[in-house]
């Protein structure tokens, strides 16, 4: 049973370092690896960017209640 199991440590990393060395020199793959980053950064930036316009909408709107309330 122990021998099963070395053989499949073998095997899995035989496999991930004939993937991994695949991928690395792909270039349609460095395409795709860098285009995905490009969209995360920007999705990521605006989402930074609306939860800043919706704090000050937040902000905003407390003011105007306060000063309703008064």
């Amino acid at each position: 049973m122990a021998g099963g199991g070395f053989v499949h440590r073998v095997l899995s990393y035989v496999i991930n370092e004939l993937v991994v060395n695949g991928l690395a020199n792909s270039p349609t793959f460095q395409r795709f690896a860098v285009r995905t980053s490009k969209r995360i950064e920007d999705v990521s930036s605006l989402a930074a960017r609306k939860k800043e316009e919706i704090a000050e909408h937040v902000k905003d709107m407390s003011k105007n209640f306060d000063s309703f309330r008064r």
